[in-house]
């Protein structure tokens, strides 16, 4: 219940809709029910129920009262008086026309009704997606290595999807439904009050019947869920890693993997469809059973002349009951889809509840700029129990490079990771101009920074957006000096629309080289005062590796640069070197001294020159 009423406070900000919804419900659900109420009438004519003292009375015209007593006497006046003057046929024709009248509007308002209800569910779903994806972009780097992409992504799509097509769909449901029940009761009373209250007796049963159906339903939605984001996992990593597939002539293990998990998924979502089909035709047998019910005893009694009600009377009775089967149905299939909505909702709202640990403190310090250094002081760092870093010190004084070298998995890119937040230590602390990071807003912080990593992380986009990515207000004479300091300009120029261009997913069209130089033309133009390239070039050939190195050298002039580094070739002018094994720094000093000490830079540097 309090996930249903969380979703429903998605609704708030669009309160100044309700009031038209419910007016115009509530007169969709009077007309439609006066469609009905007419057919009294029509069967009095054509039975001619119509007695001399009811004829007395509808004579004179009734006093106005705020009543349905008053309505209906009115409506028997000038029903009368039409009947006098243009006998039955023209009675006839009186009431059918009514009925037509009555059935456009009641459908007129029940389409308005929807209309009005179609902009506050696009509303609240499009909060909703917003919500969920904004907590997602806001996640620490940590979060994204414990939770499958596959995952998150069915979570904003199909989740969301199910949420709007069970739970927000049903708002109609929720109010129209309930009050036309009621509505239509208050006539059935109004017609008997002993017919109806035998009609009631079932209704409780019938309801615990559905309801144990539909608790039944939860455990399985989110089953279903769960299943269809590992699907969704599978998908993104066979497409993603294609040529690794078809390079290892893994298609059958793929293939077998994601047939086992389709398969799963029928499997719930058949035992699904049991229980889900079977509310609707259990509540409407119930719901015939208590017409037939109504037809033998109600019958009996009109037959025995034992009954408040005349034979149009418990014909119009009838008619009206069977249309509370209806609403009584939606409900019941509304109940068992909304159980599937609530598990999809719960994993929505398990991400939007999830904090980063990656913050900032109360009245952070927004700074606007780089001026002394970067301080690790005994910085430590470990992924849930394992230890990455120990008591890492250093100092990277403003204007320098500092070189990260080293076995893989020692921990450098973790170490290069600390300086924009993207993780905080485990112990020890690292200061900017003296501030500690945690003190800084994390915005202000990460615009004093530039980041270039082996990977290119480019975007389905042109090559201008690509590397104006981020920033607003830049001209293209900016960005086409960025891409000439990194190297770029030369084959953008060469594109089929230059730098308007679509780069394709992920910068697909393009070779590794220019990816690379793509990425780093984008922090050319952010002007950082603050480098971090993490082995940007390891994954290059030579030609590609030597522009890129040329753009590099560009990018890192007059600027701070902490550069992890493959080929040691390439971080010989760095100002310090620290040589990172096991978490540790196990050397520390310039290539000169560092070659001439007999350590693992050593013995690095000499077996690269073989």
């Amino acid at each position: 219940m309090n996930t249903y009423l969380r979703i429903l406070s998605y609704a708030k900000p669009y309160r100044r809709y309700f009031p038209v919804y419910i007016l115009y419900t509530l007169l969709a659900i009077i007309f439609g029910l006066l469609n009905f109420t007419l057919l009294k009438p029509l069967f009095d004519v054509i039975f001619e129920q119509v007695g001399p003292g009811d004829m007395n009375r509808y004579l004179t015209k009734p006093e106005f009262s705020f009543s349905i007593a008053y309505f209906l006497d009115l409506f028997n006046h000038y029903f009368l008086k039409i009947s006098e003057t243009y006998g039955k046929f023209g009675t006839l024709l009186y009431v059918c026309i009514i009925i037509v009248i009555s059935v456009f509007l009641a459908n007129l308002f029940t389409y308005l009704s929807g209309v009005v209800l179609a902009k506050v569910r696009a509303e609240i779903i499009k909060k909703m997606r917003m919500d969920i994806f904004i907590r997602v972009t806001g996640m620490h780097l940590g979060f994204f290595s414990n939770e499958r992409k596959g995952d998150l992504m069915s979570k904003m799509t199909n989740d969301i999807q199910e949420v709007e097509n069970s739970i927000v769909q049903s708002l109609r449901v929720v109010f129209k439904e309930p009050v036309t029940i009621i509505l239509y009761f208050a006539v059935l009373f109004f017609m008997s009050v002993k017919l109806t209250l035998f009609t009631i007796i079932l209704i409780p049963v019938s309801g615990a019947i559905i309801g144990g159906i539909t608790r039944r339903l939860k455990k399985k939605a989110v089953e279903s869920q769960e299943s269809l984001g590992r699907i969704v996992n599978i998908l993104d990593e066979t497409i993603g890693g294609m040529r690794v597939i078809k390079a290892f002539g893994a298609q059958k293990y793929i293939t077998k993997k994601f047939d086992e998990e389709t398969d799963y998924y029928s499997d719930v979502n058949v035992s699904m469809a049991r229980k889900n089909e079977l509310a609707s035709p259990i509540s409407q047998f119930l719901g015939v059973s208590v017409v037939a019910g109504i037809l033998l005893y109600g019958g009996s009694l009109v037959l025995s002349n034992t009954s408040d009600l005349s034979a149009s009377d418990f014909i119009t009775y009838i008619i009206i009951f069977t249309q509370v089967l209806n609403p009584a149905k939606e409900i019941s299939r509304a109940a068992s889809s909304i159980q599937r909505g609530l598990a999809s909702a719960e994993r929505i709202f398990n991400v939007v509840d999830t904090q980063s640990d990656i913050q900032n403190i109360p009245k952070p310090t927004i700074i606007e700029g780089f001026n002394e250094a970067i301080v690790f002081e005994n910085v430590s760092f470990s992924y849930e129990k394992e230890n990455v870093l120990k008591e890492i010190s250093f100092v990277l004084e403003k204007g320098k490079t500092i070189a990260l070298v080293g076995p893989s998995g020692g921990g450098k890119s973790t170490l290069a990771d600390l300086v924009p937040r993207f993780y905080d230590p485990s112990e020890g602390t690292i200061k900017l101009d003296g501030r500690e990071l945690k003190t800084i807003e994390l915005e202000s912080l990460r615009k004093q920074m530039g980041i270039v990593t082996q990977e290119s992380i480019l975007f389905n986009d042109t090559v201008f957006n690509n590397i104006a990515f981020g920033v607003d207000g830049f001209l293209e004479e900016q960005v086409i000096e960025a891409a000439k300091i990194a190297n770029a300009h030369e084959f953008i120029v060469q594109l089929e629309n230059g730098y308007h261009t679509s780069i394709g997913e992920r910068g697909s069209k393009l070779s590794g080289g220019q990816r690379q130089r793509l990425s780093i033309a984008r922090a050319v133009l952010k002007n950082p005062p603050i480098l971090i390239l993490d082995e940007a070039t390891s994954a290059l050939d030579s030609q590609s590796e030597k522009l890129v190195q040329e753009a590099l050298t560009n990018l890192m002039s007059n600027r701070t640069t902490l550069v992890i580094a493959h080929r040691l070739s390439t971080i010989q002018h760095a100002d310090e070197i620290l040589v990172i094994k096991n978490g540790q720094i196990v050397q520390q000093g310039s290539h000169q001294q560092l070659i001439e000490e007999d350590g693992l830079y050593k013995k690095l540097s000499t077996m690269q020159s073989v």
